[in-house]
């Protein structure tokens, strides 16, 4: 069976793993801690960064889009649809949610990683800017949320959990299209819950 080495509070693994339960695809999934540095981790992916998927065959993929675009060949097209207009934008969603995570991530860091005294103020508000540009983008204008989702919803929906995990309170406000966007993901693919970050 394929192996998730994954971390809980990542939107980049929420994303992965809600992509596999949606396409019925079982892995294995392993709790990895990316500060400890495991043996397994650098031995998979030699960036140390996670999600990473082993196949049976011992092959490594890494990079959370790398992922879903496997997950959807060997699912028949679950995550992406086959019609190019549609799987583009499907792509284009993932990864606008991906910067979006990537813009967070590197606040969380900014902050982690520094004495308080050393943190570039600067930085963290070019990266916020970058953040609300792209939220008020898709307020105003939420992707649907047919039976059939696609993995760029699904990016979306991580994404959003994991600006609540780490910017609760700070993102939401005058965004309400997007917050109900969100419950009602929850509401209509509850087994898919589990996954948020968190």
């Amino acid at each position: 069976m394929p192996k998730l080495l994954y971390a809980s509070t990542s939107p980049y693994s929420s994303k992965v793993r809600m992509a596999a339960a949606y396409a019925g695809i079982v892995i294995d999934l392993v709790p990895v801690k990316t500060e400890d540095r495991p043996a397994e981790l650098i031995g998979a992916n030699p960036l140390g960064k996670i999600p990473v998927l082993v196949l049976d065959d011992g092959r490594s993929i890494h990079d959370s889009r790398a992922i879903t675009q496997h997950l959807n060949r060997i699912s028949k097209n679950a995550l992406f649809p086959r019609n190019p207009d549609k799987r583009l934008e499907a792509e284009v969603l993932e990864a606008l949610a991906d910067g979006i995570c990537d813009c967070a991530l590197s606040m969380v860091y900014e902050r982690r990683t520094r004495p308080d005294e050393m943190v570039y103020q600067p930085w963290l508000d070019r990266q916020w800017a970058k953040i609300t540009a792209a939220l008020d983008l898709l307020n105003a204008n939420p992707p649907k949320l047919p039976k059939k989702i696609t993995a760029g919803q699904m990016a979306l929906r991580a994404c959003l959990g994991y600006l609540s995990l780490r910017f609760a309170g700070k993102w939401e406000k005058g965004r309400g299209r997007l917050t109900r966007w969100a419950a009602r993901f929850d509401e209509k693919f509850p087994e898919l819950k589990s996954a948020i970050p968190g």
